[in-house]
C-alpha cells in the first residue's frame, strides 16, 4: 500500500541492457522512496547505474523487474502511452540546459505548458512569465538564450521544469557547468520553488559544494543503492 504523502515507491527493481543470454545487469535490488517536498542527492562514480534509474524514474524507458510506483501507478512493464502520461508530471532539468536557441526564454518556458490539457496561448504565456519573475529573470522574458549567461540560462530551465506544478523534478547535473555562485543559486532557487510547490526533487550531482540542501542523500555503486544518513 502506498504512504499518503509518497510521491515514488520503489522496491526489488532489477534491470538489464542486451536481451537473451548476453544481457548484462545494471541495476540490482533497487528500495526507494521519495515523499512530497522531499529533496534527496543521488551521488556515485560515473557508470554506477544513476543516470539509468533517474531514466526508469522519469518514464523515459520502462521497467523490466519489481516494482516502481509514481503516485500509486504501476510502471513496470509499462507501455509508451501510459508513461507519455507520467512524463507529463515530471519536470526534468540536465546539465546542459537544453533551450531551444531560436525561442525565447518565455517561449522556452511554456512548451512545457503546451503539453498540458486545458490551457489556453494566454493562461500559458502568463504563467510562463509569471515563472520567469519567480527565478528572476523577469528582466530577461523576450532574451534568447544566446544573450544570457551560464547560470540564467540554468534558471530558464528551472523555470520551464517548474511551470506546470510537477510532483517530481528530476535533475541531472544542474550545477556542472557553473561556477560555484551561480551553481549555488540555482539550487537554492530549486530548493525554495520546490518547497513551495510541495514537489520532490532528485538530484543526481558530483557537486560536494551542493550536499548541503538535501533532505537525504543516497549512494550508487556498482548498480546497488547504498543508503546515507544525511
Amino acid at each position: 500500500m502506498m504512504k499518503s504523502n509518497a510521491i515514488l515507491e520503489i522496491s526489488n527493481l532489477n534491470q538489464y541492457f542486451g536481451t537473451t543470454k548476453l544481457k548484462d545487469q545494471i541495476l540490482f535490488d533497487i528500495h526507494l522512496t521519495i515523499s512530497s517536498g522531499e529533496i534527496i542527492i543521488m551521488t556515485g562514480p560515473s557508470g554506477s547505474g544513476k543516470t539509468t534509474l533517474l531514466t526508469l524514474i522519469g518514464a523515459l524507458r520502462s521497467v523490466q523487474e519489481g516494482s516502481l510506483k509514481f503516485i500509486g501507478q504501476e510502471l513496470c512493464g509499462a507501455k509508451n502511452d501510459k508513461l507519455v502520461k507520467v512524463r507529463r508530471q515530471i519536470g526534468y532539468i540536465f546539465q546542459a540546459h537544453n533551450l531551444l536557441d531560436f525561442l525565447t526564454a518565455r517561449q522556452n518556458v511554456q512548451m512545457s505548458l503546451e503539453l498540458q490539457e486545458n490551457i489556453s496561448e494566454w493562461e500559458a504565456r502568463m504563467q510562463s512569465e509569471a515563472m520567469l519573475h519567480a527565478v528572476k529573470l523577469g528582466d530577461r522574458i523576450n532574451y534568447y538564450p544566446s544573450d544570457l549567461s551560464g547560470g540564467q540560462k540554468q534558471r530558464v530551465a528551472i523555470a520551464r521544469a517548474l511551470v506546470s506544478h510537477p510532483k517530481l523534478v528530476l535533475a541531472d547535473e544542474p550545477t556542472a557547468a557553473l561556477d560555484s555562485k551561480s551553481g549555488r543559486d540555482v539550487v537554492n532557487l530549486m530548493q525554495e520553488l520546490a518547497k513551495e510547490q510541495n514537489c520532490a526533487i532528485l538530484i543526481v550531482t558530483h557537486d560536494n559544494r551542493i550536499l548541503d540542501i538535501a533532505d537525504r542523500i543516497i549512494h550508487m555503486e556498482d548498480g546497488k543503492l547504498i543508503k546515507q544518513v544525511s
